[in-house]
């Protein structure tokens, strides 16, 4: 699975309205149960708070990488979300997250989920990822970003 896939422009939001980790969680689960008509926000959510409070998320300059995995899923799902004022999120380096990439996964693809962390993690060490993803006003060329960087990622 490529992490374009993984992350479609419906389930792409610029411009999140959150201020802070908890309201951030919940802004984006909303919009994936919307999207993917998924009745089961409470478990999602727990399975999201389950993973962050053993360890924040919030992995490096700007960036967190929330994610949780649950039995009501039945497949791997990514939501994006930009924030313009950044994010108080209690991050590793104490500074706010303008880039969230929400992982779902069901209990069973653990292998699946951790491939996908670790191409994520590889699209991350570019700087360059990071600051046009940033400069998008719209869903789809987020989209177009992600892929252009996916492909550059791959054929390295």
């Amino acid at each position: 699975m490529f992490l374009y896939e993984l992350f479609p422009p419906e389930l792409i939001k610029i411009g999140l309205e959150s201020d802070d980790k908890d309201e951030v969680f919940e802004e984006m689960v909303d919009q994936f149960c919307q999207v993917k008509n998924n009745q089961n926000r409470e478990e999602i959510l727990a399975s999201i708070y389950d993973r962050e409070s053993k360890m924040s998320t919030g992995i490096q300059k700007g960036i967190a990488v929330p994610h949780g995995k649950s039995d009501s899923l039945d497949n791997i799902y990514g939501i994006l979300g930009i924030s313009r004022k950044g994010i108080d999120y209690d991050a590793l380096d104490g500074q706010p997250v303008y880039a969230l990439f929400m992982l779902l996964a069901p209990q069973k693809d653990s292998e699946k989920h951790l491939r996908l962390l670790k191409r994520l993690a590889g699209l991350l060490e570019n700087p360059d990822f990071y600051s046009e993803l940033l400069a998008q006003t719209d869903s789809q060329g987020a989209y177009k970003i992600i892929r252009k960087y996916e492909d550059i990622f791959i054929s390295s």
